[in-house]
């Protein structure tokens, strides 16, 4: 195998070089593939013109807020020179007694990006719940920077595969486009909705989940068994 780099570490052997470079030549495939699957996505034709002007429920600033509620269209959330809007369909419905883990840990690492995030596009967290609900558990999170909604009343959703017809919900991101002549679904992280190979989990928010990816740089991996919790002793 030709040498890739010159880099060496402490007391590194050949059979750990002649490894790890194997390994190199499968992540710089991966590094192709990524880019080739995320050139797909990008030019996806728009799909669907939304259903309807979504109105959704928000507080107010500062987060502890909890007893002004105001109103905001879909096509509110679009700010200026921003087209697209993404939005993650977090797990907390009236019924659920606590929120999804999985939704919390994805969002405690999303609420620390959200300030560059929103520097390119628009962003927003949407929940089945009370928007009084909602904020009670960002407060105790420590969510400053999401911003969070509520579809209580409306049939978001229902519409966007955020919830099943027995009103189970789902964990999937939508991305929407505002063009001049309507806003347009353009993509779901429909893998949600796909068969998994063996011994593996739908995967279809890994890519934006840190916790996966850092698990699996270490030789245990991300384990079998093993899923977030909502608090740790």
């Amino acid at each position: 195998m030709s040498e890739l780099h010159q880099i060496r570490f402490p007391n590194e052997n050949n059979k750990y070089r002649e490894a790890r470079n194997k390994l190199l030549l499968a992540e710089i495939e991966l590094r192709r593939k990524i880019e080739e699957v995320a050139t797909l996505r990008r030019a996806l034709p728009n799909g669907g013109e939304v259903k309807e002007d979504y109105l959704f429920e928000e507080g107010a600033t500062p987060l502890d807020d909890l007893n002004t509620i105001n109103q905001i269209h879909l096509s509110e959330l679009f700010t200026e020179n921003k087209n697209s809007l993404v939005i993650y369909s977090f797990m907390y419905g009236p019924d659920m007694a606590e929120p999804c883990p999985s939704c919390t840990s994805l969002l405690d690492a999303l609420n620390g990006s959200s300030q560059d995030i929103h520097q390119r596009v628009n962003f927003v967290v949407v929940a089945k719940s009370p928007i009084q609900r909602i904020r009670q558990w960002a407060n105790k999170r420590g969510w400053k920077y999401l911003r969070l909604l509520s579809s209580s009343q409306n049939t978001y959703n229902s519409d966007y595969l955020a919830e099943t017809e027995e009103g189970s919900q789902l964990p999937v991101f939508n991305v929407f486009f505002k063009s001049e002549t309507g806003i347009y679904h353009t993509y779901n992280t429909e893998l949600l909705f796909v068969s998994s190979d063996e011994n593996q989990e739908p995967r279809h928010v890994d890519l934006l989940w840190p916790l996966w990816n850092l698990f699996d740089l270490t030789p245990e991996g991300r384990g079998k068994d093993w899923h977030p919790t909502l608090e740790y002793k």
